[in-house]
């Protein structure tokens, strides 16, 4: 632990300001959350495109890429699932930082790993809840998931047979079996536009 005592961060010499200016917009973390299945990965990629090209600087952090790759060593357990989002946190403020809109779309079935991201990202942070029903996420079940954890093929699976804990008060709340694909991208690009763009 002593060594943490040396461990000094860098002052930056680019301000959070001067990035505001340069971009025309704040830095902010959207964090879609749902359950699979949900529409996560689908609105927030649909709202990168739109924001992308209104000249937003932008990012979307996938659950399956960052598994992929960062987190490449973590499991499903409850334990490797609170660390997932904790590292994931810490890379979404970072690029918020550096000016960017991050579209995190991740499962995080937890309020408490949730609360954590809002808390990283110093409250430069939307929660937006993809609210589609387990039912409805298990009938168009795109990556066959469901049929698997039913079958006992993956276990911790969130919706069969690990928990997921609905925001409480979301920033936005996106029912996507309610509305279309479009619909839901103009709900959330209205939203960032009003939440984020310089005056």
């Amino acid at each position: 632990m002593g060594e943490k005592l040396h461990i000094i961060p860098h002052q930056h010499s680019v301000s959070k300001k001067d990035r505001e200016q340069q971009n025309g917009h704040k830095g902010h973390v959207l964090w879609f959350t749902g359950l699979s299945g949900s529409g996560k990965s689908t609105v927030a990629s649909a709202v990168e495109r739109e924001l992308h090209q209104k000249g937003f600087k932008t990012f979307v952090l996938d659950g399956d890429n960052i598994r992929a790759g960062l987190n490449s060593d973590l499991d499903f357990s409850d334990k490797s699932r609170e660390e997932n989002i904790r590292r994931i946190a810490h890379v979404s403020a970072l690029m918020k930082d550096a000016g960017l809109i991050v579209l995190s779309a991740f499962v995080s079935p937890y309020a408490k790993d949730r609360d954590f991201v809002r808390s990283a990202s110093d409250n430069d942070f939307s929660e937006i809840f993809i609210s589609t029903p387990l039912e409805v996420c298990e009938q168009r079940d795109v990556k066959g998931l469901y049929a698997k954890a039913r079958a006992g093929k993956i276990s911790n699976f969130t919706g069969v047979s690990a928990p997921f804990e609905e925001p409480a008060n979301p920033e936005l709340d996106v029912p996507t079996h309610l509305m279309s694909i479009e619909k839901a991208t103009e709900m959330v690009v209205s939203y960032v536009i009003k939440h984020v763009k310089l005056d």
